[in-house]
């Protein structure tokens, strides 16, 4: 059955809020942790997703590449981190990165959760809602971990390289940030509305992959 818009957004809002805010909220939280309390003195380090929505990239994009098709995409208003803060900064910027994919799998083992109740109750009224908004929540956090773990700067994956990279390197190729947010929009602009699977044939493999376990985590 094909889902009106109005349907897919009641669906898709809170899997995507959570899975946008919740990350960013892990990056400031592992980054107190570590030594850096720049998130923690602004009120960022929060499960309150109110405190991370940016009305752009957390409401307008997300709904765009919805109706569009393609990659689902958006953003929160960016945790700030001073890496110079932290006690190691080159190593314990890999931790502080690593942790908002980190928080989009628990997230996405917790929606699978939900998706099993749903089965198990299939007579119950809401149980279909519940059902869809469980997918959603495995989809879109499993999505928004693969993304944000390729090896581009600015994305966690990005950070990650320049941790565990050679000073040299490092410092080079964390000249790409500049660059970064336009590549990876650029891509996302060839798969939406041209239909060129650049990112896709990239991302697909990897979520398909942790997909599969998660579900078999929960014997769906």
């Amino acid at each position: 059955m094909e889902l009106h818009l109005a349907q897919v957004i009641a669906i898709y809002a809170l899997p995507v809020i959570f899975a946008i805010t919740l990350h960013e909220a892990a990056h400031g939280y592992v980054a107190r942790q570590f030594g850096d309390l720049t998130a923690y003195r602004e009120g960022r380090v929060s499960l309150n997703p109110v405190r991370h929505i940016d009305p752009v990239g957390t409401v307008a994009l997300p709904l765009v590449t919805l109706a569009v098709g393609g990659i689902m995409f958006g953003w929160a208003k960016p945790v700030p981190v001073n890496f110079g803060n932290l006690r190691r900064p080159k190593r314990d910027m890999l931790w502080v990165a690593a942790a908002g994919p980190a928080a989009n799998l628990l997230m996405a083992l917790c929606w699978a959760v939900v998706l099993k109740v749903a089965t198990l109750m299939p007579g119950a009224p809401w149980s279909s809602f519940l059902a869809a908004t469980g997918k959603a929540g495995v989809q879109v956090n499993i999505i928004f971990m693969v993304l944000n773990l390729l090896p581009l700067p600015p994305l966690d994956g990005g950070r990650i390289a320049v941790s565990l990279l050679p000073q040299r390197i490092a410092y080079r190729f964390a000249r790409i940030e500049r660059y970064g947010i336009l590549i990876l929009l650029g891509a996302i602009i060839l798969e939406g509305m041209f239909r060129i699977p650049l990112l896709g044939a990239i991302l697909f493999p990897p979520y398909e992959l942790v997909r599969g376990a998660i579900l078999a985590l929960v014997n769906l």
